[in-house]
């Protein structure tokens, strides 16, 4: 099923490529300069309107919601965005926008091996319930960059920050390979970056090698945090003003581009970039510009809610420094070596993903001689992430048996039983009935169910007794204890109680109603039944 599913994946990819690249993006630089900076603002709006309508409403997520579902395990990519999310990356990187065409191909590899996996599903064990999906993932990747080593550890490495998924190894290898050899039997294995010159192997390189993998390790920290900007605007902006404004914004960026070096290469993919990088024209002070524009477009996209992938503006980002290092400094005049390292180590810090970093670098330049100096660099740059990622869904590493309860949703814990009592109740009132009701911690709601805080016994203490008919439950309910939103997996709940030092949470709707409380000793309740169920006969 892995080769079947990296089949269809590699068809798909490789169409959608011709399509996206060969049908509209090449002709859409035969146009006139005016018309090449304002296309991506036309190509913004259309994303915008096919995901509200096609897509039902769908955020522009594509690697991002394949890294989501990688860690709910019941659940599968949803097949009703699919198609608009695909028709909105057309639109967005056919007319220009600065991302990558790895987020939709993958995205579409890994829907394609989900849809595959639930109609199959009786055929697998539960523990292998991503397979094909992951299967799906690399088999995108491999395809749209001819690198089927890299889609397979892409695909294992990216779900998580400091491990891999390596249960489903066989599988990705699988998939990659198939869809890898769909790709090329169409358009061909002609390597995806230019390289010129035998890389040098001596201590000066090699020790630049290291300097260019902290820089880039420093570059993708602050790539990684206007990325999570851009999203965070995307999201939370009116749309027209939004896309008009990254619109805007993207035209002024192609026409400084084209003004300094009377090309685009502030916009689209970025191939043409590093195309351009062994130019003799191109100074230290032209690279540095065009690193700006690069990042400045890539963030303008995904503001206006543009669909694509960060793989490759990674890439481009991390060539740039690459190349602006070694010629500033003198050690990188005659081959590409720097602009090369400076890939694996810009990609694999920016989406956590060091192995697949250096194996894009052998794959995609032909040339093994980069190897070296490229993990030395990608390791360097490791050291300085911390916990940044483009992604917002990564986790640091695989989980065990207890922390994969934590993932679940809290809808599986609510109690939406437990007994409420009115704010306005007197605190003879509330004990009577907490008796009767057998409850120690009670939440307190008010105009029907407007939750207020939480009861306790051990709050009546701080009223006399003889008082308890004059003062209402309301004044005494313990109003900080933080509340948990129905959308919250498990383990948010369960940080937020060691927060609080408590062992309930009241769970609440944005408009503070009251939907039912989490308590610690539901969750170890559910951890027992499904210890019972996943315990094999």
């Amino acid at each position: 099923m892995a080769a079947i599913t990296g089949a269809v994946t590699g068809a798909g990819v490789t169409a959608y490529e011709l399509v996206t690249d060969r049908m509209l993006y090449e002709r859409v630089l035969e146009l006139p300069p005016v018309l090449q900076a304002i296309l991506p603002a036309v190509g913004l709006a259309v994303a915008l309107v096919v995901l509200r309508t096609i897509a039902r409403g769908a955020s522009p997520a594509t690697a991002d919601d394949y890294i989501r579902v990688f860690h709910r395990r019941d659940e599968q990519m949803d097949p009703m965005p699919v198609p608009g999310r695909m028709l909105a990356g057309i639109a967005t990187l056919g007319s220009g926008g600065a991302l990558g065409f790895e987020g939709p191909s993958l995205y579409l590899g890994a829907a394609i091996g989900s849809a595959f996996q639930g109609r199959f599903g009786r055929f697998f064990r539960r523990a292998d319930a991503k397979t094909l999906m992951v299967a799906g993932a690399a088999a995108g990747v491999a395809a749209i960059f001819k690198t089927p080593a890299t889609g397979a550890v892409f695909a294992l490495e990216v779900p998580y920050q400091d491990d891999t998924a390596h249960g489903h190894l066989l599988p990705a290898l699988t998939g990659a390979a198939v869809g890898y050899l769909v790709q090329v039997a169409v358009v061909g294995t002609a390597p995806l970056f230019p390289v010129s010159g035998t890389p040098p192997f001596d201590l000066r390189e090699l020790g630049g090698a290291l300097l260019l993998g902290l820089l880039c390790g420093l570059g993708a920290r602050g790539f990684s945090w206007m990325v999570r900007q851009a999203k965070f605007l995307g999201q939370d902006h009116l749309s027209a003003v939004r896309v008009g404004l990254a619109g805007a914004t993207l035209a002024a960026l192609g026409g400084i581009s084209w003004w300094l070096f009377g090309n685009m290469l502030a916009l689209g993919t970025g191939y043409q970039v590093i195309e351009r990088l062994g130019d003799p024209d191109m100074t230290v002070g032209l690279l540095a510009v065009l690193l700006v524009l690069r990042t400045l477009a890539t963030g303008a996209t995904l503001t206006g809610g543009g669909v694509g992938g960060l793989f490759i503006p990674l890439a481009v980002s991390g060539a740039l420094v690459g190349r602006l290092i070694g010629v500033g400094l003198g050690l990188d005049t005659t081959t590409t070596l720097f602009a090369v390292v400076g890939v694996a180590a810009f990609l694999g810090a920016g989406y956590r993903t060091p192995l697949a970093g250096v194996m894009f670098v052998a794959e995609a330049t032909g040339q093994p001689g980069f190897v070296v100096p490229g993990l030395l660099a990608a390791v360097a740059s490791q050291l300085v992430m911390g916990d940044a990622s483009v992604s917002l869904y990564q986790h640091t590493r695989r989980m065990g048996h207890l922390e994969r309860r934590f993932s679940m949703a809290i809808a599986s814990v609510i109690d939406a039983e437990v007994w409420t009592v009115p704010a306005d109740s007197t605190l003879d009132e509330f004990l009577d009935s907490m008796l009767l009701s057998r409850q120690t911690v009670v939440p307190v709601v008010e105009d029907g169910n407007r939750y207020v805080g939480i009861a306790r016994v051990d709050l009546l203490g701080a009223i006399p007794r003889d008082e308890w008919d004059r003062h209402a439950v309301g004044e005494v309910a313990d109003v900080e204890l933080p509340t948990a939103r129905p959308d919250w997996t498990i383990r948010e709940a369960v940080e937020a109680m060691e927060r609080a030092d408590t062992d309930v949470l009241a769970v609440v709707d944005d408009d503070r109603r009251y939907i039912g409380v989490v308590s610690i000793d539901e969750i170890v309740r559910l951890d027992e039944i499904l210890a019972r169920r996943d315990r094999p006969e």
